[in-house]
């Protein structure tokens, strides 16, 4: 999905309406559905730890008060093998046992062999405090090897894949002896990227094979797909076809400059800063690609980052922005450049309202609730269907980031 999630994917296995109730079971339910929808991946790796979390569990997104304000959660991620959908990480889905107080409802998870614990297990008990939540299986992603997708998209292979997948998360059939429905509500595909008009046939046939299969369980159910910003990398996707099947597009409005370029740039700007060399790498840009290719403004649902990139070695120049340096890592999320924040100094672009960090030897892009609400603004005006996360780890541990977006999108809830 990002740079820095393909990585530490790889370490440990070596990319808004509100929900329908307050923020516990059995309160009111709203007048009307909320017009955008708030969309957040949901990392499957946040147990493993990390600051300022001792490790990001379903808890967390209540304790930071993010659940009530997600309409879905998109679990990051599902695997593809051998033309199968599989778990990228059993113990992390549902072989963890998780303490007490890492878990929804404040009980330890049972320690007996086979039970049913992990993120699954607590995805199942923040569905029964919010049932209207849409918990949606996103399947690939940055470290997916994407002729994986390829394979089980071939005709040959395409109407079984499908079937695995909504075997597997749909109908709970996660292992054997283990079987768990009504846990996900959709699928969210995140093939990165097709590469043939080959593999452009068989994704319009795959995502309608999808659809077909997840009708017949009950017509409506989500179906989205990660969708590039880039040209280069949407080129072998026919994009207004496939808008017929999709619920939506989350829009990976971010990463136009991070740790693969040597030079500092901005994670996610949404326009152009008259400093750029390259006026197509900003937001702006790919949402109107977008539109002009006939896709619905409602159905483009708008990318955030709640994380950022670092350069080292960058000269004083411009303040460090469009400037040679060296990638200090692979990102950073936002709650920790909070913490670092006051030992560089904050500037921020004129155009795009981008804030960027810079003490005449370090470069920091990211984003910050100032430019957050900018961009929930731009939102509104293009009619935009809502905003996505990744991911929702990032965020302070008063879910300052998403509170901006949902107050910037009018939909806050009420508190109590």
């Amino acid at each position: 999905m990002r740079y820095a999630a393909r990585i530490l994917l790889i370490l440990l296995f070596v990319a808004v309406p509100l929900i329908a109730q307050e923020s516990t079971a059995g309160q009111g339910q709203p007048e009307a559905p909320p017009k955008h929808k708030m969309i957040a991946y949901f990392p499957q790796w946040g147990l493993y730890g990390g600051y300022p979390f001792a490790g990001y569990f379903v808890k967390n997104l209540i304790t930071t008060g993010s659940a009530p304000r997600l309409t879905h959660l998109n679990y990051a991620f599902a695997n593809v093998v051998d033309n199968q959908c599989a778990s990228f990480d059993t113990w992390a889905d549902f072989q963890d046992p998780l303490s007490a107080d890492e878990t929804v409802d404040g009980q330890p998870d049972s320690l007996a062999p086979n039970a049913f614990v992990g993120n699954f297990h607590q995805l199942q008990q923040l569905k029964k405090l919010y049932p209207a939540l849409h918990i949606v299986i996103s399947i690939g992603g940055g470290s997916a090897d994407p002729n994986a997708f390829s394979s089980a998209a071939m005709p040959e292979n395409r109407e079984a894949f499908v079937k695995s997948c909504i075997d597997m998360y749909i109908h709970g059939n996660f292992a054997p002896g283990i079987h768990e429905p009504g846990i996900f509500d959709g699928i969210d595909i995140d093939w990165e990227f097709p590469a043939t008009t080959t593999d452009e046939q068989n994704f319009t046939a795959l995502l309608g094979e999808f659809r077909k299969q997840l009708d017949c369980i009950r017509p409506g159910m989500t179906l989205s797909m990660a969708a590039p910003a880039g040209s280069w990398a949407y080129q072998f996707i026919d994009l207004p076809t496939i808008q017929h099947v999709l619920s939506h597009f989350n829009l990976m409005t971010y990463d136009f400059d991070g740790p693969w370029n040597n030079a500092t740039g901005f994670v996610a700007p949404l326009y152009a800063s008259l400093l750029d060399p390259d006026p197509t790498n900003n937001a702006d840009y790919s949402v109107k690609a977008y539109l002009s290719m006939g896709i619905e403004p409602e159905k483009i649902v708008f990318g955030v980052p709640f994380y950022g990139y670092q350069w080292d070695q960058v000269p004083n120049i411009n303040h460090g922005l469009f400037e040679p340096g060296t990638p200090v890592g692979s990102g950073s999320e936002y709650n920790y450049i909070v913490t670092i924040a006051n030992t560089l100094t904050e500037y921020r672009d004129p155009t795009n309202r981008a804030p960027w960090l810079y003490d005449g030897n370090n470069f920091w892009t990211f984003d910050d609730p100032y430019v957050l609400a900018f961009k929930a603004d731009y939102i509104q005006q293009h009619h935009l269907g809502g905003v996505m996360i990744w991911e929702i780890s990032g965020d302070l541990q008063d879910g300052l980031l998403l509170k901006t977006l949902v107050q910037g999108l009018h939909q806050e809830p009420c508190d109590n």
